[in-house]
């Protein structure tokens, strides 16, 4: 450490910004305070101190940068007591986060990121009489959290209404609230009965990003119980009819409104346009949706009239639209229209026609033709979307040129796709050929943790009965599978996979 801050010190203080700027603020704190007078006084700067986030994404979920006991001391009892009044804000792990909110009194911060909580730390958080009559009842006005998943599913939602109660009964402040996750793959959902949870409620809250189960919480939350509310960012599983529809009154105060689902919406003239007419006054409209229509396709004309007419202050409107229509004999039709640059998370339904181009905000991704796809439309569709995270493939088609690939030794011509991102891959309704597609390591590469579905006699087959050496690269990068029509799991299976935990 000493030769290396003489090195520094030969270097003026404006290529020394250059540099720490380039670099971690928490590494910057950590490896270089108290190091001499002159780095102390730089990394004090406020480019350094007011925001600190401690917490870094790997692989599928949020790792705790103050796990070390050591490092956690030293930020404890020495740096954030030095530079309190400077932090604006701040961002934990559950871990560690009440250890870091109650090392010192920060008198700026307005701004929180709770990363990994569940509804046992967050209870934890706020029984500190301290923080919660203090810093998060009269200073916290922005607040991201990351909510961890299990696998009870009823549990999880149940889990998920009780943070957000605790959230709004304790944050009296709030005025922007985000639910983040940075992979697709761990995203939760609210769902909640009004009555049962009179808390989630806010007189000041102008911003909300969140995700919800049904269309029914999409009204919850559009009630007036947020009743300043102008900005509202809302993903859903569900757009069925409810059994009553309520709410029906006019959002004056609403300036940007994003509606997005990845399931089919058959009822979109009932529900979303209905919804849509009760913002007159919106500038920002982004929706990303797909809908079964029984007559005509949705398309610009559409969209005019039905949507932007209405909108007279509306200045940006980005969408991603599939509509979709059955023609007969189990024949069905669809049209995409989207805005540019494309900006939705989801792309569904891609047959061979798809002319290609990149979608690089797109994670969720479906293949579904009547035609084979050939490995070159695999490197296509990887071009595409290269951050995509879940894949599902529909195809019975065996491919042609398979032949071709397995005639040449070296697989000369034969690009390996590359799948850097890619978490679930979803193949139980297709051919084969589409198993061996994913499964050989010289068509295909994967990063580790990958959730395979898929048939279980299609599995065996295609791994001859789970002693191909071709198919076993691939499978020791599963971490979780499901095989639709396996009985119980075998130990040759278990082996084949062993990194894998196993479901039917």
């Amino acid at each position: 450490m000493i030769n290396s801050c003489i090195g520094l010190n030969d270097l003026p203080d404006e290529i020394l910004m250059i540099i720490f700027k380039k670099l971690n603020n928490i590494d910057i704190l950590y490896s270089f305070y108290g190091a001499n007078q002159r780095l102390n006084k730089i990394i004090h700067d406020p480019t350094f101190t007011s925001c600190l986030t401690f917490v870094e994404w790997s692989l599928d979920n949020f790792i705790d940068l103050l796990s070390c006991k050591t490092i956690l001391n030293q930020f404890c009892f020495r740096i954030l007591p030095e530079i309190h009044n400077k932090i604006k804000w701040l961002g934990l792990e559950s871990s560690s986060m009440k250890h870091v909110l109650r090392a010192a009194h920060y008198p700026n911060l307005d701004s929180l990121g709770l990363y990994n909580i569940d509804e046992e730390s967050i209870r934890c958080l706020f029984t500190d009489e301290t923080l919660s009559s203090g810093i998060f009842k009269n200073q916290i006005t922005t607040l991201v959290i990351t909510i961890n998943r299990n696998d009870d599913y009823f549990e999880m939602l149940s889990s998920v209404v009780n943070i957000y109660d605790y959230i709004f009964s304790v944050f009296t402040h709030l005025i922007v609230v985000a639910l983040y996750e940075s992979s697709y793959k761990d995203c939760v959902r609210l769902c909640f009965n009004d009555s049962l949870h009179p808390n989630i409620r806010s007189s000041t809250l102008l911003k909300l990003n969140i995700k919800v189960q049904c269309f029914n919480d999409c009204l919850y939350l559009l009630d007036g119980r947020f009743n300043q509310l102008h900005t509202f960012y809302v993903d859903l599983v569900r757009i069925r009819i409810p059994q009553e529809v309520e709410n029906q009154g006019d959002l004056p105060n609403l300036k940007c409104f994003s509606l997005s689902s990845n399931y089919e919406i058959y009822d979109y003239d009932e529900l979303v346009l209905p919804l849509l007419n009760r913002m007159s006054n919106l500038e920002q409209l982004g929706l990303y949706l797909l809908v079964y229509v029984n007559e005509t396709f949705i398309d610009g004309n559409h969209l005019k009239k039905k949507i932007i007419n209405g909108m007279p202050r509306l200045n940006q409107f980005t969408f991603y639209i599939r509509s979709s229509m059955y023609t007969g004999k189990a024949k069905e039709s669809q049209c995409h229209i989207y805005s540019y640059p494309p900006l939705m998370e989801y792309y569904g339904d891609i047959t061979n026609d798809f002319p290609g181009g990149l979608f690089e905000y797109v994670r969720v991704v479906s293949l579904n033709d009547e035609h084979p796809f050939e490995h070159e439309f695999f490197l296509r569709i990887q071009k595409s979307f290269p951050f995509m995270e879940q894949l599902t493939v529909i195809n019975h088609k065996p491919q042609n040129r398979k032949q071709s690939y397995e005639s040449n030794i070296d697989n000369q011509n034969l690009s390996v796709i590359e799948y850097f991102f890619l978490n679930t891959l979803d193949i139980i309704n297709t051919h084969d050929d589409y198993i061996e597609e994913f499964l050989f390591d010289t068509k295909t590469y994967f990063q580790n943790n990958v959730y395979l579905q898929i048939h279980y006699e299609s599995l065996k087959r295609v791994t001859h009965n789970f002693t191909r050496d071709a198919t076993r690269v691939n499978s020791t990068k599963i971490n979780k599978l499901y095989v639709y029509g396996g009985s119980k799991c075998s130990n040759s299976l278990q082996e084949y996979f062993p990194y894998a935990k196993i479901f039917h």
